[in-house]
C-alpha cells in the first residue's frame, strides 16, 4: 500500500510517497492543535536554540506521551510538514518516493562501478557521498562515522526521487534523512523558479522580515534572540532554512518545514526588508554593502548544487536579483543587546 501527501513550501508543491511498511504517523489532539496554529502562521513562542543550549523536540511531538497508541517503528513523524499540507489535487513540482527497502541492483551497481563516486561532502553534517549513473544522481547519507543510513536517487529530470533506507535504522534516523532528501530535491527543483533555500535566521518586525546570515557558530540564533528579547513587536519566522523567492519584482521570505534545532514551522510569507551578514567582533558596527560584496554574502548562504551547472546558473541569477532588490548589510557584532539596537536603527 502506498500513502501520498502533498505540501506547499515557498509557493511550490512537493509530494511525498511512502511505500509499505512506512506510514505517515497519526497525531494526537495536542499535536494537531500545534499543527493548526502553525498552519495559520501563529507565533509558537519559541526562541532560537543557540550553540550549547539544550535542543528541544524538533517536531510538534514534544514527549513520548504525545505519541499515538499503536505506533510502530514504521510510522514517520511528518508533523513539522503538516502546516504546509495542501490538497491531493495539486500538481507537484517533484515527488520523493520513500521505498520499503534497498533494492539489490543498487548495491550491485555501486560495487561494479556502474554508479560511480563523484565527490564527498564530509566537512560538516549532514555527511553524504555523491554518485552518478547516466543522468541520475545518487546520494549516500552517512548517519554516523561511515554507517550509511540510506541512498537518495534523483532522476535526471529533477522531478522524481527515491529514498532507499538501509535495513536496521528506525523511524527517527529515517525521518531525518528523508528531510535531508526533501531539502536537496527542493533545491534542485526550484533552482529555475527564482527560489532559494537559505541558511538563515529570520525575524519579522512591523510586517517585514530581516534575514541574518553567517557561517555556523557565528551567532545567527543569538542575534535573533537579542531582537526578540530587546525590540518590542518582533517574532521569529524561521531559524535555519527559510525560503527566499523573487515575485513580481519584490523579494519574499517563507517559513518552511526546516528550521534546524528550533521547532518554528510557520506557514508564512513575508516581504523582505534587509539581509544582514554577521561576523563576531569586539565592537558593534554596521555598514551597507552592494554589488559583488552583497552577492558574495548571499550566495554563501544559499543552498547550492555546485556539481550541476544548469542549477548553479539559475541559483546565481536569482541571487543577483535578490541583491538588486533588497538592502544588504554587514554587521560586526558582539553577543549583547547593543548589537540588536545598532542593527535595528540602521536597517529600519
Amino acid at each position: 500500500m502506498v500513502q501520498i501527501r502533498k505540501y506547499r513550501v515557498g509557493g511550490h508543491v512537493m509530494a511525498v510517497s511512502l511505500d509499505s511498511p512506512w506510514r505517515f504517523m497519526e497525531h494526537t489532539p495536542a499535536v494537531a492543535i500545534r499543527i493548526a496554529a502553525a498552519a495559520a502562521g501563529d507565533d509558537p513562542g519559541v526562541v532560537p536554540t543557540r550553540a550549547g543550549d539544550e535542543v528541544p523536540a524538533r517536531t510538534f511531538v514534544r514527549s513520548r506521551e504525545e505519541l499515538p497508541e499503536g505506533r510502530t517503528r514504521y510510522d514517520l513523524d511528518f508533523s513539522q510538514y503538516e502546516p504546509f499540507r495542501c490538497g491531493d489535487e495539486e500538481d507537484a513540482l517533484f515527488t520523493l518516493h520513500v521505498r520499503g527497502e534497498e533494492p539489490q541492483w543498487l548495491h550491485s551497481q555501486m560495487e561494479d562501478g556502474t554508479i560511480s563516486l563523484m565527490m564527498k561532502v564530509d566537512t560538516r553534517p549532514p555527511y553524504y557521498y555523491i554518485y552518478k549513473r547516466g543522468e541520475d544522481t545518487f546520494y549516500e547519507f552517512d548517519a554516523d562515522e561511515g554507517h550509511i543510513a540510506g541512498t537518495l536517487r534523483v532522476a535526471g529530470d529533477l522531478r522524481e526521487g527515491e529514498y532507499f533506507p538501509k535495513e536496521g535504522f528506525g523511524p527517527y534516523t529515517t525521518m531525518f534523512q528523508v528531510s535531508t532528501a526533501l531539502m536537496m530535491m527542493f533545491t534542485y527543483a526550484t533552482a529555475g523558479l527564482h527560489t532559494l533555500l537559505m541558511h538563515s535566521s529570520v525575524i519579522r518586525y512591523d510586517g517585514m522580515a530581516s534575514l541574518f546570515l553567517g557561517v555556523s557558530g557565528t551567532g545567527k540564533s543569538t542575534h535573533s534572540r537579542l531582537w526578540l528579547g530587546n525590540i518590542e513587536g518582533c517574532d521569529l519566522v524561521n531559524d535555519d532554512n527559510p525560503v527566499l523567492r523573487v515575485e513580481d519584482g519584490a523579494v519574499y521570505v517563507y517559513g518552511s518545514p526546516w528550521s534546524g534545532k528550533t521547532p518554528c514551522y510557520r506557514n508564512l510569507r513575508v516581504p523582505v526588508r534587509a539581509i544582514v551578514r554577521l561576523d563576531q567582533a569586539p565592537r558593534n558596527e554596521i555598514k551597507r554593502i552592494q554589488g559583488l560584496q552583497a552577492y558574495a554574502s548571499v550566495i554563501a548562504a544559499a543552498s547550492s548544487i555546485r556539481w550541476m551547472r544548469s542549477c548553479m546558473d539559475n541559483i546565481t541569477a536569482t541571487v543577483e536579483k535578490v541583491v538588486s532588490l533588497t538592502s544588504c548589510w554587514h554587521l560586526d557584532c558582539t553577543p549583547d543587546p547593543e548589537a540588536a539596537a545598532v542593527c535595528f536603527h540602521a536597517i529600519i
